[in-house]
């Protein structure tokens, strides 16, 4: 179990990542990628990164890149810097800027549970040319692993955060850190995560917590193994149908929602539209006008058509667009 120990003032200082962090979904989705694993919502995937991954890339080029993420057990600190928060590029050049002591540190760690190549020597003593090879790897990857499906990515992430800004509105931050139950239960100042392979307790000190919600997750949530670093939790959201490529650009005119409302019926097609930000059944009534068992009974109809998400928290249902809810709507 990992049970996190917060002060008043961590509570203050606690947020929820802007977006989905380029860094922590390419660390991520390379243990997805290599543990076989049955999941429906990610099996496409695997199969299809996999296949381009040995077309256009050498086993070379990435040997070390894998085995620094061995899809089990501790990965380096180092490749998840809190940088990231601001982006692929800050992230990856905090990443070329890691002092050598770090370095050294998480490599003997991973070399305790799994072999490394020769090349991580070089990494250790933080050799320029190696850090740079490093992280251009980590771009070969994530432009054909996760580039193909960042807007699915970023809906499923964003979708996540419209839930966890409603229990902030309604309940504040304790409410916020409940709501993520059941993979995490929030009790008098600790946030208690069960299923954690190691036995670990986290005091924030002040620093506060940054929550970062991740598609390629699994269904634990993950913390640096450093305390020192600034503690972030990244959890798990709901994948919303799996993943698909981006679909091509065009389409999109302005007799736009006219043909979605002649496709879906106008009301049901206002519907659609209302929860572009996150909606629930009561507001969406109050804005179409319409009585909360209807708003409901298109709520499903769009669910059940996979258009729709929808989680339900206390006596309140949140409806948010899937990708393709998102795809149908811009279009």
């Amino acid at each position: 179990m990992l049970k996190i120990h917060f002060s008043p003032e961590d509570i203050l200082r606690t947020r929820v990542a802007p977006g989905a962090d380029p860094l922590w979904e390419l660390t991520l989705s390379m243990h997805v990628l290599q543990v076989r694993r049955q999941d429906p919502l990610t099996s496409g995937w695997r199969r299809g990164v996999s296949r381009e991954l040995r077309r256009h890339v050498g086993k070379e080029q990435l040997r070390l890149l894998f085995a620094l993420n061995p899809g089990w057990g501790y990965f380096p600190d180092f490749l998840t810097p809190h940088d990231s928060v601001q982006g692929l590029e800050a992230g990856l050049d905090a990443v070329r800027s890691t002092p050598v002591p770090l370095l050294h540190r998480d490599l003997t760690r991973v070399i305790a549970e799994n072999p490394l190549p020769s090349s991580a020597a070089a990494l250790a003593r933080g050799e320029p040319e190696m850090l740079r090879h490093l992280t251009e790897s980590m771009e070969q990857y994530r432009a054909l692993a996760l580039s193909p499906y960042w807007p699915h990515i970023q809906a499923a992430v964003e979708a996540d955060r419209t839930r966890r800004a409603r229990a902030l509105l309604d309940r504040g931050v304790e409410g916020l850190l409940a709501s993520l139950r059941p993979m995490a239960r929030w009790e008098a100042g600790v946030l208690e995560i069960h299923g954690y392979p190691n036995s670990r307790e986290l005091h924030l000190d002040g620093r506060g917590l940054l929550l970062v919600p991740s598609f390629f997750c699994a269904s634990i949530p993950v913390a640096l193994l450093d305390p020192a670093l600034p503690p972030v939790l990244v959890y798990p959201v709901d994948r919303l149908g799996g993943l698909a490529p981006a679909p091509g650009e065009g389409g999109a005119t302005g007799s736009g929602r006219e043909a979605l409302a002649a496709l879906l019926g106008r009301t049901r097609a206002a519907v659609l539209a209302a929860t572009d930000e996150g909606c629930t059944t009561g507001e969406v009534a109050r804005r179409l006008g319409i009585s909360p068992a209807a708003a409901s009974q298109h709520a499903t109809v769009l669910r059940n058509a996979g258009l729709l998400v929808s989680h339900r928290d206390r006596n309140t249902v949140l409806h948010t667009l899937t990708p393709l809810g998102r795809a149908i709507l811009d279009a």
